[in-house]
């Protein structure tokens, strides 16, 4: 086969050698994945969102090198190639996962890890066949938008730019205003200020203040902002206000509420009543989003499969910068990791959660069916959109809806199955969400002349190291932000009730902080409680109560951290979703195709549907601070085309987008000192260590909203301003 003739020549010729897998740098990409991953669990449960981190950890590794000295391009390629895998990776885990606590089971650490290792490192070695066809053969075709931004910065960088300065300032900035501002810290001011009109009962307007939400907002843009911030207004200012209207005079709870609608807060309308309609509309939005993208699934698919027919001469020496591992590592890497997967699931099974070793066969070949088909898939479409809007979820939803109707027609429908399921779904969206980005990541080292070998083992290395993050900041965070509310409702432990299942509380006897009804708290010894798990109960809502033998009663819910307001994790509720939906046939399926008919409505209107159903499910705290972000996008954009006499909108290595980096790592990891802090708390059995008291003079809403709309002026400045010499 004859060789291609590239229509870009790369600026590391194939016989020029410059250091590249070097060791600093792959530690300096692991500890950058290993934080990049904490940041995007921690932003990605709470907003439903997440964005790139390639653009930022190639900022920062031109700057750390260059401190180090005779910094490399090819060695600052490998740095963000292995940091990106962290946010890749926890992308995938975040969307899914978390849906094992939704179906009434635990998080386990190493399960997470080792579904994680799994789908990575296939998402790498099913683009490995790939690479030549999309990122070479198609050079002209597929744009790779992040890959080739990424590869813009690091030829800058190379040139003598710098951009670190304002990141770093971000960074700075950010995590003074989050140390104040959140409430696991100091807590100055209200975390969510909020406003509940009388005049429209059961509506309510609240900001969840955070540099990350406001950072968030400004990198996706006015456009996309506005949309998400409209779903939040017609589910918290249309809808809630309405199911008040008409159902305050019901006597009894409407199900799937547990109280009358009345005695009901905005907050409980919202959990009862507004997420089963938003795990509709996400559903019916991803569905569409992925039938809009049909013609270019199959192209990827006829490409990918063309390709792999295809194969490449082995007569001639193989360039440097052509030079991939073999298809020995692929095929015997692949098989290896679909053994391990089935090893697994034999032996180390979810408690409660234990199938035959016939469904778990299936399950593994259905990973490596569905990996393979939506590795192809996400790799080409990312070129094409980019990986922001490559329609993953919707992948995902196609993978558990097909594999839950197998194991319907075949009456495997006990909760166990849907644990399964959701492992399936689990591999296979990590392995899709890893391939967009390592497509990206191949694209940029194309363009600056890296060799793919070295790319593909440094990704590898990334996945590995970052999966360790990532599963212990999804529990971190599910336990740190995590409640136990009193309650007072009879409970008779001997009568069988449908939907709860009775476990072992499986914390250690210790102590646990109680929040009461009238707002105060104590702290109370758990010792001697039974936990119930309910699940589609008519008695109880979702979730994790503590039983008391000694007074017959349940008096206190688990109100675990993912799944409410402050971790809303919208995709892995959909997932669970649809797994219940199909398997126990025990949905408010009023609720959901309301969810699905207003999807369909603002489909119809022309109006990005994805991002109003994310919004119509997400609390309108969360919404409202994206919004506030993409105007000050809006404004940025605005006076640079006045001043400019027209022109386009900021680029993604602009000065603003790269502040706007800084706020949200800052708000990231200062954030999950917070919850690190919660954990220490409870565990030594202390108060709230550092949490200034209520009644301090700074405690009040209108001083949140004033130093919120502060830290948006910042960045409205920090945009305007241009990048220096030295980026700052």
């Amino acid at each position: 086969m004859a060789e291609i003739r590239r229509s870009y020549e790369p600026y590391v010729p194939d016989q020029e050698r410059r250091p590249e897998l070097t060791l600093r740098a792959i530690l300096l990409g692991c500890i950058l994945g290993l934080v990049f991953g904490a940041v995007t669990v921690y932003v990605g449960l709470r907003a439903g969102l997440t964005v790139a981190a390639s653009i930022p950890i190639s900022v920062l590794s031109i700057s750390l090198l260059r401190g180090l000295g005779h910094a490399s391009i090819l060695e600052n390629n490998i740095v963000q190639t292995t940091g990106n895998a962290g946010q890749s990776i926890a992308s995938g885990v975040i969307f899914t996962l978390p849906a094992l606590l939704f179906l009434g089971f635990d998080l386990d650490y190493w399960r997470i890890f080792l579904l994680a290792l799994a789908g990575g490192w296939l998402g790498v070695l099913f683009m490995i066949p790939l690479r030549r066809r999309l990122i070479v053969e198609e050079h002209g075709s597929l744009a790779y938008p992040e890959g080739a931004a990424c590869a813009d910065v690091l030829l800058a960088g190379e040139q003598g730019g710098s951009f670190a300065g304002r990141v770093f300032l971000g960074l700075g900035l950010g995590a003074l205003y989050t140390l104040f501002q959140n409430e696991n810290l100091l807590g100055a001011w209200p975390s969510a200020p909020g406003y509940e009109p009388q005049w429209l009962k059961g509506a309510a307007i609240r900001a969840e203040a955070t540099p990350e939400y406001l950072g968030v907002g400004y990198i996706i843009g006015p456009r996309v902002a506005g949309v998400i911030v409209a779903g939040g207004v017609f589910s918290w200012l249309v809808l809630m206000p309405a199911i008040y209207f008409f159902g305050s005079q019901l006597p009894r709870a409407l199900y799937p509420g547990t109280r009358p609608i009345a005695q009901m807060s905005p907050s409980d309308l919202w959990s009862a009543y507004i997420r089963p309609m938003g795990a509709g509309a996400v559903a019916a939005a991803g569905l569409i989003t992925l039938l809009k993208t049909l013609p270019t699934i199959f192209g990827a698919l006829r490409a990918g499969f063309a390709n792999l027919r295809g194969g490449r001469s082995g007569d001639a020496a193989v360039a440097r910068t052509e030079d991939d591992l073999p298809m020995g590592v692929v095929a015997g890497g692949s098989v290896v990791l679909a053994v391990i997967i089935f090893l697994f699931l034999v032996f180390k099974p979810a408690p409660g959660a234990q199938v035959g070793w016939l469904a778990n066969l299936l399950a593994s070949l259905l990973i490596v069916f569905f990996g393979f088909l939506f590795v192809t898939v996400a790799s080409r479409i990312v070129g094409i959109v980019g990986s922001s809007a490559s329609p993953v979820s919707g992948m995902t939803i196609a993978t558990l809806m097909a594999t839950s109707a197998v194991f319907l027609v075949e009456g495997w429908t006990a909760p166990a199955f849907g644990a399964l399921a959701i492992t399936i779904g689990g591999v296979v969206c990590i392995a899709a969400s890893n391939a967009g980005d390592t497509s990206q990541d191949l694209k940029t080292g194309f363009l600056i002349g890296a060799t793919p070998r070295k790319q593909q083992i440094a990704l590898m290395i990334g996945v590995c190291v970052s999966t360790f993050a990532v599963g212990a900041t999804l529990q971190a965070m599910n336990r740190g932000l995590s409640e136990y509310r009193q309650i007072s409702r009879p409970w008779d432990i001997a009568a069988p009730h449908q939907g709860v299942r009775i476990e072992e509380w499986r914390s250690r006897p210790g102590r646990i902080r109680l929040m009461h009804p009238d707002g105060t708290s104590e702290s109370r010894r758990t010792q001697g409680y039974v936990l119930l798990n309910a699940w589609s109960s008519e008695d109880l809502a979702d979730g994790k109560y503590l039983y008391n033998p000694q007074t017959k009663t349940v008096d206190v819910q688990w109100i675990q951290g993912i799944g409410s307001e402050r971790a809303a994790a919208p995709q892995a509720r959909l997932m669970a979703t649809v797994i219940n939906g199909i398997l126990s046939r025990k949905l408010p399926w009023g609720l959901v195709l309301l969810g699905v008919f207003a999807v369909l409505a603002v489909e119809l209107l022309g109006v990005p549907s994805l991002s109003f159903a994310v919004g119509f499910y997400l609390p309108i705290a969360t919404t409202l601070a994206i919004f506030v972000g993409g105007v000050v996008r809006w404004l940025v954009d605005r006076a640079s085309a006045r001043a400019a006499g027209g022109g386009d909108a900021e680029s993604e290595i602009g000065p603003g987008s790269l502040y706007a980096s800084g706020l949200i790592a800052a708000g990231g990891i200062v954030g999950l000192l917070g919850v690190a802090l919660k954990l220490y708390e409870a565990a030594a059995g202390k108060g709230d260590v550092l949490l200034l008291p209520a009644d301090n003079p700074l405690h009040h809403d209108w001083v949140a909203v004033a130093m919120f709309l502060l830290l948006a002026c910042s960045l409205y400045y920090f945009a305007r301003r241009p990048l220096g010499p030295k980026g700052k």
